[in-house]
């Protein structure tokens, strides 16, 4: 399989490439730093990265940025952000590469462990997060081709707790969430939301 990987450069987007590369060939695509540029906040960024991509079989995401913090600190702004970037900008990737991607191919998309549980200060998060959940199950019902679109939710990844100056024990390695991600492309499930302690 051909697998383009949005987001291959960071630290959950390393490991997927590490785990679908010992079988298939991986593209990694970021803003930079990588074999195929993108924007996935800009439509027409998303548009020429499928045209100059070739043939490919499917399209991992593990890219997108929304804003953590306090109800009374985060502002319309905040908010906007978070929608355009982690939301949009995954959106994007399958609202334009599934005229582009090959019959029976796969989306992943990236979601998180605060849709179902929120926390103090997730408030954008926990929305977006929702919401791609939302979009797959519905998309899934429009998608032609045999295309499949999954969603993978994330646990706090222990590298970025680290990262974060955090305890580490509530989270988990980077490479065991990566086996959901390895799942979602070579499974046939379809408009699933893929919960990785399932895959450990």
């Amino acid at each position: 399989m051909r697998v383009i990987l949005v987001g291959g450069t960071g630290t959950i987007g390393r490991e997927v490439a590490r785990a679908l590369g010992t079988h298939h060939e991986v593209l990694i695509a970021a803003r930079s730093g990588a074999e195929l540029q993108v924007d996935i906040v800009e439509p027409a960024s998303v548009e020429a990265m499928f045209k100059g991509a070739g043939s490919f079989d499917a399209v991992v995401s593990t890219a997108g940025s929304a804003r953590f913090g306090p109800l009374d600190d985060l502002g319309y702004d905040d908010f906007l952000f978070s929608c355009r970037n982690k939301l949009m900008g995954q959106v994007n990737l399958v609202r334009i590469g599934r005229n582009y991607i090959n019959d029976n191919g796969s989306f992943t998309l990236t979601s998180g462990v605060l849709a179902r549980e929120p926390m103090p200060g997730s408030s954008a998060v926990s929305m977006v997060n929702a919401g791609l959940e939302g979009f797959a199950r519905a998309a899934q019902l429009e998608l032609e081709r045999g295309v499949r679109v999954n969603v993978v939710s994330p646990v706090w990844v222990q590298e970025t707790l680290l990262a974060m100056g955090r305890s580490t024990a509530e989270g988990m390695p980077a490479s065991l969430v990566a086996r959901a991600y390895v799942a979602s492309v070579t499974g046939d499930m379809k408009g699933a939301v893929l919960d990785v302690n399932d895959y450990v």
